[in-house]
């Protein structure tokens, strides 16, 4: 998958103060055709990024509320187009620029809106149009951000990139990708791919008229509050009634707490039925908790066929069904277990407590 660059714009970003919070400035170093790009440094530092960017797996429901790469959808009103976006006119006018004028002074106007994002920091922002001469003509922007340690970079017009190389690194490169490539040769022009800092959000604050669909927790908190809410409408149709007013107020709080107990208020057929229907929109959607000190890890789907849990007196186990075992580096003498009948460790268990009773009475 190569890109052929077609103008590229450096710039340089400076912020006084930390966190972003002082006074914001940049300068533009060099702004080049395809023919200054093959002769110059810049083309040794960004070989292959262009490639790796494009390339780079991007899902549109996320299986975590930080992904740092993501799909952004311009966001338009009913009955309007693409460009009623004032996002989309940006990234627009720099694949439409034909020279490389037009394209320093579209480059020029990203540069100033960006550095009204929140918590920018100094560093290098290079801006790209570039073709993939294998599928079409059709431009990609490219936007590359690479943030650097001002007491150590030094940046002159003559040496733009062997003086700051020490200072900057393609390895935190943050990205942002127009046209999306959902494969190759396939693009949507009303989606975006950034890549950024699972902890920053510079190109979400950035491009204020981009959407970005739910992660997939996001969406399982929001089926299973949708769950509860039915839930109690049907047990409790009157709203003036005192014990669901008391039940909607205990599950507000569960719900935002940060660690959660087992509740103990549904039927196991009642969770199945939920989980399955969250199952319905991603199969392989992962459940995790912990026993005491024991963390499980698995799928939502296999609860209630190989994942069960039980009530054992006063206390809860947990029984996971499955056909082998895999042990990691570092051996244990539990590989070596003979395992037991389950009738057999059932009734132990259940012979446990009665025997712990017993003790205590003569104590």
């Amino acid at each position: 998958m190569n890109f052929q660059v077609e103008f590229l714009s450096f710039f340089v970003i400076q912020v006084d103060g930390k966190d972003g919070q002082g006074g914001k400035t940049y300068k533009h170093y060099a702004t080049m055709d395809d023919y200054d790009y093959e002769e110059s440094d810049v083309k040794k530092f960004l070989d292959g990024e262009f490639a790796r960017i494009s390339k780079r797996k991007v899902e549109k429901n996320p299986s975590t509320e930080q992904a740092p790469t993501k799909i952004g959808r311009f966001i338009v009103e009913p009955e309007h187009d693409l460009s009623s976006n004032p996002n989309f006119n940006m990234f627009a006018r720099l694949r439409a620029a034909g020279d490389k004028e037009d394209f320093k002074n579209a480059c020029d106007d990203l540069v100033r809106m960006y550095l009204d994002t929140s918590a920018v920091r100094g560093g290098a922002l290079i801006v790209v149009q570039a073709v993939m001469n294998t599928h079409s003509d059709d431009p990609f922007i490219f936007v590359l951000k690479c943030d650097f340690e001002p007491k150590i970079a030094r940046i002159s017009e003559s040496s733009l990139i062997s003086e700051v190389e020490m200072a900057i690194s393609a390895r935190n490169m943050k990205s942002i990708m127009y046209p999306h490539m959902i494969e190759e040769g396939m693009l949507d022009e009303w989606e975006l791919k950034i890549h950024q800092s699972s902890h920053a959000r510079y190109f979400e604050d950035f491009l204020k008229f981009v959407t970005y669909e739910q992660s997939m927790p996001e969406i399982v908190n929001e089926h299973v509050l949708s769950f509860v809410q039915d839930y109690v409408e049907t047990k409790w149709p009157d709203t003036e009634n005192e014990e669901r007013q008391r039940e909607e107020r205990d599950l507000e709080l569960w719900a935002s707490s940060e660690k959660r107990d087992l509740q103990e208020k549904w039927e196991p057929v009642q969770v199945v039925e939920a989980a399955q229907r969250i199952v319905e929109l991603k199969p392989e959607i992962e459940i995790r908790f912990k026993l005491d000190d024991t963390t499980v890890r698995g799928l939502l789907s296999d609860f209630g066929g190989k994942l069960h849990i039980a009530k054992l007196h006063d206390r809860y186990a947990l029984i996971i069904e499955g056909d082998s075992f895999t042990f990691d580096k570092g051996f244990s003498p539990i590989e070596l277990l003979q395992p037991e009948a389950f009738a057999d460790v059932a009734e132990r268990l259940l012979q446990k407590k009665e025997a712990e009773s017993e003790e205590a009475q003569f104590i």
